[in-house]
């Protein structure tokens, strides 16, 4: 599965909306991987298809890290549509969107993971989450003041598939990606 923003943004629609309006990022981020994740192991497919990676604060969701700090420009549908600009550690839903009923990118399966995912773990604040993290994704190595990227193959047998398994969703989701970038070169060209 290609990276998707208008899941992301709407993932975090979810979450900032289920936060009363605003939410640290930190804690914003943590909630998406454990989304992210918590799909894999249930259904070994990702919700948004982002580059995991590990940070220093714990397993990090990389494209999704770039629009929060403004380094990639959205598309339209996409994150400025319905997360506001970050104010500082803080972001904030868009006030044209009620996530309530406009979150059609995202299927029942996906909704009822960010529900679990928020019924686990909204409480925490963002420090306990970062904590959190660092216990129960043992895919997540501390790397420092860089990057190392995690992949879905480590998220996939941390979670408990086997190997043989893990071979065939890491192809299946090979084989979807490039059948997204077929379809998007199609659709442009004409």
């Amino acid at each position: 599965m290609s990276y998707s923003e208008q899941r992301a943004a709407q993932t975090a629609a979810f979450f900032i909306s289920r936060a009363g309006g605003t939410i640290e990022i930190l804690k914003l981020m943590k909630l998406m991987y454990l989304a992210e994740r918590e799909s894999l192991a249930r259904y070994g497919e990702p919700i948004i298809g982002d580059v995991l990676v590990s940070m220093k604060h714990g397993p990090v969701l990389s494209k999704t890290l770039d629009h929060i700090n403004g380094f990639t420009d959205s598309e339209e549908g996409g994150w400025e549509s319905w997360v506001s600009a970050r104010a500082g550690h803080q972001l904030g839903l868009q006030p044209a969107h009620d996530p309530a009923d406009q979150l059609t990118q995202l299927s029942d399966a996906d909704m009822e993971i960010l529900d679990f995912i928020w019924g686990k773990f909204g409480q925490y604040s963002k420090y306990k989450l970062r904590d959190i993290t660092h216990k129960i994704c043992p895919e997540w190595e501390d790397p420092g003041d860089t990057s190392q990227l995690i992949p879905y193959s480590r998220v996939l047998n941390c979670v408990g598939y086997k190997p043989e398994v893990v071979r065939e969703l890491e192809q299946r989701m090979r084989d979807e990606e490039e059948l997204d970038k077929m379809f998007s070169s199609a659709t442009t060209s004409h």
